[in-house]
């Protein structure tokens, strides 16, 4: 009997074995997440400025204001003449010899002129344009040529947005030079079309 207990007492231990962790009660596990506060930090408090008269410099970092002042311009009509273009407000259009087309000064000087024209200060003014010529040629050939140099810069004003009706044109010729010399350099000066504002 002795040999007999022994292989069953094997067999209930194996059966014991396999089925105790099958009774065993298990527990499950519960997952808790950590509780986290979400409080905001304090605000600090706002100093309170009692004193008034403390004034605080603007931040120049991000903007910067000019404070331009408007020019003041000259009453009388001879003052205004020769303090537009003494500033290169107003500038004369001049023009090869025997010629009467603009190059690209002569544009830009009439380019200039319009915009000044055309401005707050300007808009009050009407435009004589004088044709001038050089004192070579005759008479009637440079009172004809100065009339053609006023128009074309006249109709090139106009192009750039000056009303007609607020210029006229007048030819000299050759009668009232701006330099009495009689070489190139005096001629040169004399080849204009010259911008004269009236009111």
């Amino acid at each position: 009997m002795k040999k007999m207990l022994k292989p069953l007492m094997a067999s209930l231990v194996i059966v014991l074995v396999v089925l105790a962790p099958a009774c065993k009660t298990t527990k499950k596990k519960v997952e808790t997440k950590p509780v986290v506060e979400t409080t905001q930090p304090p605000v600090p408090d706002v100093p309170v400025q009692t004193d008034t008269a403390t004034t605080v410099a603007p931040n120049e970092d991000f903007v910067k204001t000019d404070t331009v002042q408007e020019e003041v311009v000259p009453t009388g009509i001879e003052d205004l003449n020769r303090w537009v273009h003494e500033k290169g407000y107003i500038r004369d259009a001049f023009f090869s010899y025997d010629e009467s087309t603009l190059d690209a000064d002569a544009q830009s000087a009439l380019s200039s002129s319009a915009n000044w024209l055309k401005s707050k200060q300007g808009a009050a003014y009407r435009l004589l344009i004088q044709g001038h010529c050089d004192e070579r040629g005759t008479e009637q050939y440079n009172l004809a040529l100065g009339d053609r140099r006023a128009n074309v810069a006249k109709d090139y004003l106009v192009t750039l947005g000056i009303d007609a009706s607020r210029v006229q044109t007048v030819s000299y010729g050759e009668e009232r030079p701006f330099n009495e010399g009689h070489d190139e350099s005096a001629w040169s000066q004399n080849r204009r079309a010259h911008l004269v504002l009236v009111q």
